[in-house]
């Protein structure tokens, strides 16, 4: 018969050649290889390079190699407007105290990371700022080691590198509103041991203190006024009219002295102690109304960054004028308190200052140490307080250039 149909299964039958049956499961094979190493090469890729980020110093190189190909390709083209899109990058450690790393995805967008930076040592860390106003009550009884320099006189104020002064570092804080403001400076602290103590137990901290340079353990006494919130002036003896019968102490600025030699007597008083805003005359009418005399001694403030408080009992001072000729903060007393010791006359001397603070806005009272006066003034401010009048430090009511 014509047909296999009746031969045996599976015999007569044409067998494949075995060699193409073979080469197409290889195929195979490699195929799915393929596919599965490209999945691998993907998953690789995107773990080592999250979110398609280029870094941004590759994207120049990028750039270049599409160029000298002339690819005209959409990878080889994001890679070159990458390159051109990119600006300077800021330099590493550009922000203090972090690392700055900026990237370029295949877009052309800039991707910023911030990462912190490590610092050697194990002990705290400081962050410095500007200039500010006043010092943290905590550390207001130690000096700031910036604003101090040696002298053979003792350590000497002087402003910091950074500009800050002491008049600034040593301030009293105040609200900064401005309404009614009184500043109230009670000075011969340093002279009597209990009447010391008085003031800086008895009055306000609003009120400022100020130090007579031939006082006695004056940087104790500077100490418990600083820690009580007081700020603190140094009052420096100068001639008067009326000297020698008028003796304002040993170490005191005279008209007759060389400018070199004042400046030295001005150094030793500044000595004495620390963390002061400025000086305040005692006495002096002869020596403040000597524009020569005067001069060396404002320069001398103005570049350590001192105010000047005149007392305001030498109708023929200059000290305002000279003052602004070296752009040195200076203030003038408007009202002496306690010029007659009464209480009932001191209390008038004090609403005298408050109609003087409300007519101008501001107004600076001086006053002694005295027992009468640390009495009216502290029953005067309790009153005077509830009627909306706030008491500042006296460096807050000097004519300060640098503030204009």
């Amino acid at each position: 018969m014509g047909t296999d149909l009746n031969a045996p299964l599976g015999q007569n039958r044409k067998v494949r050649p075995a060699r193409r049956r073979d080469l197409r499961s290889f195929l195979g094979y490699a195929l799915v290889s393929l596919c599965a190493a490209t999945v691998i090469g993907l998953s690789a890729w995107s773990a080592l390079s999250p979110d398609g980020l280029i870094h941004a110093t590759e994207a120049p190189e990028l750039a270049s190699k599409g160029a000298a190909s002339g690819d005209a390709s959409a990878t080889s083209g994001k890679s070159e407007a990458a390159g051109r899109r990119k600006n300077p990058l800021r330099a590493d450690g550009a922000l203090s105290g972090a690392h700055v790393e900026e990237m370029l995805t295949n877009d052309g967008a800039t991707v910023t990371k911030y990462t912190p930076r490590s610092r050697e040592g194990g002990g705290p860390a400081f962050i410095k700022v500007g200039p500010v106003r006043g010092q943290d009550p905590r550390m207001a009884a130690l000096p700031n080691e910036d604003l101090l320099e040696d002298s053979p006189q003792g350590r000497l104020p002087i402003t910091g590198p950074d500009g800050l002064r002491p008049m600034d570092q040593y301030a009293r804080p105040w609200s900064g509103a401005r309404g009614t403001r009184v500043a109230l400076v009670v000075g011969g602290l340093g002279l009597s041991q209990t009447g010391t103590q008085r003031a800086i137990r008895d009055l306000a901290p609003e009120v400022t203190l100020a130090f007579a340079a031939a006082g006695n353990s004056l940087q104790r006494w500077m100490q418990d006024a600083r820690r009580d919130g007081h700020e603190i002036l140094l009052q420096i003896p100068m001639e008067p009219f009326d000297y020698p019968d008028n003796d304002p102490g040993p170490h005191a600025l005279r008209v007759s002295l060389s400018a070199t030699k004042n400046l030295a007597e001005l150094h030793r008083s500044m000595g004495q102690i620390t963390n002061y805003t400025g000086i305040m005359n005692y006495l002096g009418g002869r020596f403040l109304s000597n524009a020569d005399a005067l001069e060396p001694v404002m320069r001398d403030l103005g570049k350590r960054g001192l105010l000047f408080l005149d007392d305001g009992t030498s109708a023929q001072s200059l000290s305002g004028t000279v003052a602004s000729a070296f752009d040195v903060p200076h203030g003038f007393a408007d009202v002496i308190v306690d010029s007659e010791l009464s209480r009932g006359a001191i209390l008038r001397k004090l609403d005298e200052l408050e109609r003087v603070a409300r007519r101008n806005g501001t107004a600076i009272g001086v006053a002694s140490a005295f027992e009468e006066s640390v009495a009216a003034i502290s029953e005067w401010m309790q009153e005077a307080g509830g009627r909306g009048i706030e008491f500042v430090g006296v460096s807050a009511l000097v004519n300060d250039p640098q503030q204009k």
